[in-house]
């Protein structure tokens, strides 16, 4: 692997939107116009955002592809380098490493349904496919969003679902394990939003992403309704710190998964999926 695969560049924050707390969004443009022109990225794919002095860290990137625009990272302040980066703001700079990793199959599912189950706050992959298929209605069939949170007040962008509940053929199903008195959708885990999903299995691609249990209790759904294996693609995470499969803190049975996925067709994971220990 060349050194510079490993050498970040350099980008500026041109904007910072907090989206609720201990979460907030940096918009980021890379200072060299060249750089910034030839940069290409596919939704469900990360980059490493390091902050001098601190380290570095995966975020996904959840704006889209062929807007040529600012980049956006969705971060939630969990340790050192998201705690550092949430002191920044506008005009301050921290380079950048990527774009990495495999992402989702946004043109072979074209044409089909799309199903997107997602849990807790680690949703920004999820949102990526929502974006792309927002900007591109025409592309891709019914779209059903699946979200489920452990407290209501961990919902993110809720202006932002009813932006998107507004759209045709558009469905968005909401839960919380906690909804409390205010709370307008419904209680319970996200697996109770099945009974309430339009799904035609023969024409469904199913987009997942949060933590592994519940990604596994979807399946079980899943499976018996019909829908193929080989539709159902999950988003991974692990402990990435390299980028390049090369130093395994991320490996997943035989793979890496920031450098074969994080993104995976069902099948290629399932003999390993929920065991312990992977």
């Amino acid at each position: 692997m060349p050194a510079k695969a490993y050498l970040p560049h350099e980008a500026e924050i041109v904007e910072r939107i907090d989206d609720a707390p201990e979460i907030f969004t940096l918009r980021l443009r890379f200072t060299d116009p060249k750089t910034h022109e030839a940069y290409r990225f596919r939704p469900g794919q990360f980059n490493m955002l390091y902050l001098y002095g601190v380290g570095e860290v995966p975020i996904s990137i959840v704006s889209d592809p062929e807007h040529g625009g600012a980049l956006d990272h969705t971060i939630r302040e969990v340790g050192r380098v998201t705690g550092g980066l949430a002191k920044l703001g506008v005009g301050d700079r921290i380079g950048i490493r990527g774009p990495y990793g495999r992402g989702w199959p946004m043109n072979e599912i074209i044409g089909k349904d799309i199903l997107v189950i997602t849990g807790g706050l680690g949703c920004a992959p999820s949102v990526s496919v929502i974006n792309y298929v927002m900007q591109r209605r025409s592309d891709y069939g019914r779209l059903t969003v699946m979200q489920g949170v452990k407290h209501h007040s961990d919902l993110l962008w809720r202006e932002r679902y009813e932006q998107w509940a507004r759209q045709p053929d558009t469905q968005i199903l909401l839960a919380s394990d906690s909804g409390g008195p205010l709370w307008p959708w419904h209680t319970g885990p996200v697996t109770v939003l099945f009974d309430k999903a339009t799904i035609d299995p023969e024409r469904t691609a199913v987009v997942l992403c949060g933590p592994q249990p519940m990604m596994q209790a979807a399946i079980q759904h899943l499976l018996p309704i019909g829908i193929p294996e080989e539709a159902i693609w999950l988003s991974m995470e692990r402990n990435m710190q390299c980028a390049v499969g090369h130093c395994g803190h991320c490996q997943y049975g035989p793979k890496f998964i920031c450098r074969d996925g994080p993104v995976f067709a069902y099948p290629e994971l399932k003999g390993l999926f929920g065991l312990k220990g992977f």
